[in-house]
């Protein structure tokens, strides 16, 4: 099982990036799938995840209406919207799956069974 994140930058407040998860050794119409962030000096956070198998999504509130996560089972990549960001959105951030029965919610507040490696997005002021 493999997750590799892309698409983290430098983006100024009020921007948008969209962040891509490629999968490999799983098929996406089957786990759950999520995006996570660390910030410094903070703990790591489920911020958006989806369970592929009744495409039900689950956000916190500090990110609902600006994040949306997304997924092409063909291209076997879970994306993530991310617009009207903030400062406090910078953080390293984390694709993640539960490779067995997970809802979206439990995805995000209980933790993945496999993680990719982060990608660095800041937003500058």
């Amino acid at each position: 099982v493999q997750l590799q994140a892309s698409g983290g930058g430098l983006v100024q407040a009020g921007g948008s990036l969209r962040l891509s998860c490629t999968v490999s050794g799983f098929r996406l119409d089957f786990p759950a799938v999520g995006w996570f962030r660390q910030a410094p000096g903070k703990e790591r956070e489920g911020i958006s995840c989806l369970s592929t198998w009744n495409d039900i999504t689950w956000y916190p509130d500090s990110v609902q209406g600006r994040f949306t996560i997304s997924r092409d089972a063909s291209k076997n990549t879970v994306y993530l919207q991310m617009d009207n960001l903030r400062p406090e959105d910078t953080a390293i951030y984390y694709c993640a799956a539960h490779l067995g029965h997970s809802s979206s919610h439990a995805l995000c507040t209980n933790g993945p069974t496999d993680w990719g490696q982060g990608t660095q997005v800041t937003v500058s002021s």
